[in-house]
């Protein structure tokens, strides 16, 4: 990708503008993962659970053509595992056709998909016999991934083997906020090991059966700055966070001759102030919290720092030639922050093309209200707002301003 002048607010020919989502929060239905069990359990928020979610399952084209009529030229989906092998080696032939077709609605209205392989859920079987901290598990990955390849390489040639493979395992085997409720560092090790091996696995074995596939991964990234930067105390706790979120995962996948990432995506949020304190040895003696006066994004998901997209591309470009900027969004449910957060970090992704940097696309998140995980419906990510109740869908202002961006590809 050329490099652009920092004062042309265009986009590089081709840039692809798009929303992302995650089947289990959008489908609806999804009785056979684990995060159903979870959800049954009452372990989220206010007791609620996914149910019909957004009706993806059997109604996504509808939102497909919203998407399109905002000008939008792609977007980012996951294939919900538990679907398609909904108990050990038994696959449903009909949930990969169901997959096919939606695919294949992407590309009639003009979308390119990218589609996730592995985004927080597990099969309920997988996750009843032990999960991904068994030895097994990658290899149960790559049989899973070796039935969708080959059903949906015709629509699909952008494939992420893993959703923030860091964040879900230090929130499941770690924090245990997520299933399967762990809390052990031990079991967060050995289950990043396990990732590791599952996606260099996946790699090949999509590569075998699409040369011309580009995989990689989506990998969050949040920024850790010291409260005080002339703490020494402050900047070694900073430091730490920095390479067990940020680094550690990626240097380990890339570390080697055999480097197998063709791109990598990155999903940015936030940054958190950490201070120095003895008394949290279990939090790396970090205590973390957004920058004091900040603007905050509804529930306090976290500080708004656009320059912190600038921040997070040219950490990711350490690995990867290719980027992309796979999530990024905020929940704002009235709508008064998320124009200005688009435009803002739309400009960071700017400034860093300018530099270089081969960025080749931005999906935001998200295109509907959807199911936030343990948060429930409390959080509202969508360009578009939806009733979970009535399904109702209404536009939001900054679709809008999104689609005005998307049709110019450029900025404002």
């Amino acid at each position: 990708m050329i490099a652009l002048p920092m004062g042309d607010l265009t986009f590089p020919p081709g840039f692809r503008w798009g929303t992302a989502t995650s089947a289990h929060q959008v489908e609806g239905g999804n009785r056979h993962n684990d995060w159903w069990v979870w959800e049954q359990e009452g372990r989220v928020r206010g007791g609620q659970r996914s149910g019909e979610a957004c009706r993806w399952w059997t109604d996504a084209e509808a939102d497909f053509d919203r998407a399109a009529a905002l000008h939008q030229n792609a977007h980012r989906l996951s294939i919900e595992w538990s679907r398609i092998e909904p108990v050990p080696d038994r696959w449903d032939e009909a949930a990969l056709d169901r997959y096919r077709q939606l695919v294949a609605a992407l590309r009639a209205r003009g979308l390119e998909p990218m589609v996730t392989l592995h985004h927080f859920t597990n099969p309920r079987w997988l996750a009843e016999r032990g999960g991904w901290e068994r030895a097994d598990t990658p290899a149960r990955f790559v049989r899973f991934v070796e039935r969708v390849i080959p059903a949906l390489r015709e629509h699909v040639a952008l494939w992420c083997t893993l959703n923030e493979p860091v964040g879900w395992a230090l929130s499941a085997y770690g924090a245990g906020r997520w299933p399967p409720g762990r809390r052990s560092l031990r079991a967060v090790r050995r289950v990043l090991d396990n990732l590791a091996r599952a996606h260099a696995a996946a790699y090949r074995a999509i590569h075998r059966l699409q040369p011309e596939a580009q995989v990689g991964i989506a990998h969050y990234i949040r920024l850790f700055d010291p409260a005080d930067p002339r703490s020494p105390l402050d900047r070694a706790v900073a430091a730490g966070y920095d390479r067990v979120v940020n680094r550690a995962f990626l240097d380990a996948l890339t570390r080697g001759a055999a480097r197998p990432l063709d791109f990598l995506g990155v999903n940015y949020y936030t940054r958190d102030r950490v201070a120095f304190d003895l008394r949290r040895p279990g939090r790396l003696f970090g205590r973390r919290f957004p920058t004091p006066g900040a603007p905050q994004s509804d529930g306090g998901y976290g500080e708004i720092y656009p320059e912190g997209m600038y921040r997070a591309l040219h950490l990711a470009a350490r690995y990867a030639a290719v980027l992309y900027v796979t999530e990024n969004g905020l929940p704002d449910a009235d709508d008064d922050q998320r124009g200005a957060f688009i435009v803002d970090h739309l400009r960071a992704v700017r400034r860093a093309i300018a530099d270089g940097l081969s960025v080749r696309g931005y999906y935001h998140w998200s295109l509907v209200d959807n199911f936030e995980w343990t948060e429930g419906w409390s959080l509202r990510f969508g360009l578009i707002a939806v009733d979970p109740t009535t399904q109702e869908r209404r536009l939001r202002p900054s679709a809008r301003l999104y689609a005005e961006i998307c049709r110019r590809n450029a900025l404002p």
